[in-house]
């Protein structure tokens, strides 16, 4: 027997105006965030450029690390861009907190006490994705990327990395965005099993589209290597047989309670 809908109901107005609050937190939220990332804007950094730094000394490039801006606002814009980036990863579960708060009243009461379930494996599942990528990606991506500077073969060339600040943290931006959204993949297909969208029997009958199409995604947005390629299309495949899973066990409790209803009946 299903439950059933939450008693109340919102006008469109009221849903309108509901939005506008939840947006306001939001936007709240990510200026102080922002506040924050900008005082801590030199540890942020350090911890971003930790894994060029190593594979710079792994390739022997040079005494230290370097990146270089191309015009004198281009550092201050740089730090814009860190105290942002960290600004949204620190309202992170306010920002999803407001999305849960959204869509509440059109949940079932069972439904709706899974806000800090919901807030804290979402920001779980990102923080472990981009440490994911940080700790194990990056290091390999730099490395094979850098390796090929140095002297030119029978030329009398050498080529020497200059590397601009916007372009690397443009480009670690995206590849902590990705690897943060990838770990998502598991709360997002308890939802959609919750809603009724999909099942296990769905996620079965596409599972080898979903490993061409991780692939294809993992060739987009990582480096074109092949290692790195798959240090994001494995964990992507891995985290798909675990939403099988999940869909699985949700199916079960959403199907246990209607076997029992029958079996009561007859």
């Amino acid at each position: 027997m299903s439950l059933p809908p939450a008693p109340s109901t919102m006008t469109f107005w009221e849903h309108l105006e509901e939005l506008r609050a939840r947006l306001i937190k939001s936007f709240a939220a990510i200026a102080i965030g922002v506040a924050v990332g900008w005082f801590y804007r030199q540890p942020l950094l350090g911890w971003l450029t930790r894994p060029f730094v190593l594979a710079w000394k792994n390739d022997h490039l040079g005494p230290s690390a370097t990146l270089h801006f191309g015009s004198p606002a281009a550092l201050f814009l740089a730090y814009v861009k860190i105290a942002f980036i960290g600004g949204c990863v620190f309202a992170l579960p306010v920002l999803l907190y407001q999305l849960w708060a959204f869509i509440a009243p059109g949940l079932y009461s069972k439904e709706k006490r899974l806000a800090l379930p919901f807030v804290v494996t979402s920001c779980a599942l990102f923080a472990t994705g981009g440490w994911f990528g940080w700790r194990v990606a990056f290091p390999v991506a730099f490395r094979y990327l850098l390796s090929f500077s140095g002297p030119v073969a029978d030329s009398g060339l050498s080529v020497t990395p200059t590397v601009m600040i916007d372009d690397y943290l443009s480009f670690v931006a995206r590849m902590l965005i990705a690897f943060g959204l990838v770990f998502e993949l598991p709360i997002i297909v308890f939802f959609l099993s919750i809603a009724g969208v999909i099942n296990h029997r769905h996620l079965i009958r596409y599972a080898r589209h979903f490993i061409v199409a991780a692939f294809l995604l993992a060739a987009i947005v990582t480096p074109p290597d092949v290692v790195s390629q798959l240090l994001l299309a494995i964990p992507l495949c891995v985290l798909y047989a675990v939403s099988i899973v999940v869909a699985w066990a949700v199916g079960k409790k959403d199907a246990s309670p209607a076997s029992t209803d029958s079996g009561t009946t007859s």
